[in-house]
């Protein structure tokens, strides 16, 4: 069965196709989906859509209300969607899921329950209460064909219901992450023809699509000098809704109980502090005591783990959305002088934080995007074979004792290195930059691991004899900006 795209929805191609696929399969028996992703990915409006074009079910549960409201809530969404002439009510949850599996009696239709934590957190053996329900062999589930989805925003627990020994594992076919918008998209999705400006946006609101579309209402600076203007009055002011988006993020996600310490931990890593020993010296703790802090914002996701390409034993952490790094690094320093709304003021505040913009901000998430563009958009050929995973690493100088940062590491499926790369959002690269690159280069040929290829990514430009000699390379020399950033591979 072919269900109907909405005109208005943006992308989302390929999740739209997982979620017809499964509400439209044929076959007798109810089924389960687990539909998960960050906050303001889109979710709700994939759902409530492919509901609208299904006939299909919707209810989203509301925070912190009792069982028996929580119950009453439900059956009344399920009058309403059904018709019934007089109110619908469930004594416990067992007649509710009967109720909801019985949606599906005449042909396949999906069934959504969103903000499933909500529920859960009133009644803990609902998902046991879901797994008894959806036994292979119970009438009630052989006789329906409703497509049950369960949605939430809390990553952690979204992926813990499949997950060991917990009651749902085994019986979902269908979990679908919804992520944010990688910076292609989400330049398309801004409608910014300038390739600087929809990098500079970027970096602060990443792929977001609810800070655009729900968030600022559209609004987005037109030409790259309207970019300041834009940022003090969309994202440093105490009027818009993004000022207090970051603490509303944690304050949101019930596994970050104690948001204080995990804004310290988050600031620590902005600031460049990226292994767990720094970090915890930065915050003035011990690493043991930081370690479960450090787990919970990784499975929020709003930190990613990855190792070091050089180094066994060693990783770096890093924030995931950009907006939670502005925060920390821009914003939360002067947050009070912020709120004091005066002529001027703001501006002046935005003026002064350009030097931590460009290091804590530009810097990090451009290396992001330059990952970003050699693992999934860069070709085989580009980079000597095909990057199975792209990280960053130190390779050690043992005769100089001292380690070269290097800013790209892409790897086929074996770990053999393809490509190593420099990445300056700010900074003309020039053959200084090529000879680092080359020292690394020789060092890893020493280690019997010698890169194909050489690439250097900027933000601003190139200068003519780096030009010359990446023409003269025959493809080892690799030149990659915005223009290609954006539209090259």
């Amino acid at each position: 069965m072919r269900i109907q795209r909405p005109t208005d929805m943006f992308d989302r191609t390929w999740e739209w196709a997982q979620l017809t696929r499964f509400v439209s399969d044929d076959e007798p028996g109810a089924s389960l989906g687990v539909v998960s992703g960050r906050r303001r990915q889109g979710k709700t409006f994939l759902l409530e859509a492919m509901c609208e074009a299904t006939g299909g079910f919707y209810y989203s549960a509301t925070e912190a209300v009792p069982r028996q409201e929580a119950l009453r809530q439900l059956g009344d969404a399920v009058g309403r969607h059904t018709g019934a002439p007089g109110r619908v009510h469930f004594a416990h949850w067992e007649e509710a899921l009967d109720a909801l599996l019985s949606l599906g009696t005449d042909r396949p239709v999906p069934v959504v329950i969103d903000e499933f934590p909500y529920l859960v957190h009133g009644a803990p053996e609902l998902p046991s209460l879901i797994q008894r329900a959806l036994s292979p062999r119970r009438r009630e589930r052989i006789e329906s064909r409703a497509r049950i989805l369960l949605c939430g925003s809390s990553i952690s627990f979204m992926g813990n219901l499949l997950m060991g020994s917990a009651p749902l594992r085994g019986r979902a076919s269908l979990e679908l992450i919804v992520p944010t918008f990688d910076y292609r998209a989400a330049r398309e999705f801004w409608g910014l023809d300038d390739l600087r400006l929809a990098a500079l946006v970027y970096l602060i609101v990443g792929g977001t699509p609810a800070y655009k579309s729900e968030f600022l209402r559209g609004a987005a600076p037109a030409r790259l000098e309207d970019f300041d203007d834009w940022v003090t009055e969309h994202v440093l002011s105490p009027a818009s809704p993004l000022f207090r988006e970051v603490r509303a993020l944690l304050a949101e996600d019930p596994t970050l109980t104690n948001t204080g310490l995990y804004h310290t931990v988050l600031a620590a890593v902005a600031e460049g502090n990226c292994t767990r020993g720094s970090i915890a010296s930065r915050i003035e703790r011990k690493a043991t005591d930081i370690s479960h802090h450090l787990t919970v914002l990784a499975d929020a996701g709003l930190l990613t783990v990855e190792p070091d390409a050089f180094r066994q034993n060693r990783s770096a952490y890093r924030i995931t959305e950009p907006l939670v790094r502005f925060y920390h690094s821009v914003m939360r320093p002067v947050y009070a002088q912020l709120e004091q709304v005066r002529p001027g003021r703001t501006e002046r505040l935005w003026e002064a934080a350009q030097p931590r913009f460009r290091s804590a901000v530009a810097g990090p998430v451009f290396e992001y995007m330059c990952r970003t563009w050699a693992h999934t958009m860069a070709a085989d050929e580009t980079l000597g074979g095909m990057a199975m995973r792209v990280l960053s690493g130190v390779v050690h100088d043992s005769a100089a004792r001292t380690g070269h940062e290097v800013d790209l590491v892409s790897m086929d499926a074996d770990g053999n290195v393809l490509a190593i790369g420099e990445a300056k959002w700010g900074d003309t690269i020039g053959l200084a930059h090529l000879e680092r690159m080359e020292k690394v280069a020789t060092l890893l040929r020493a280690q019997g691991r010698a890169p194909n290829v050489i690439t250097l990514f900027s933000g601003t430009g190139f200068m003519p004899a780096l030009r010359e000699a990446a023409r003269k390379s025959g493809g080892r020399i690799q030149l990659v900006d915005l223009e290609r950033l954006y539209h090259g591979d």
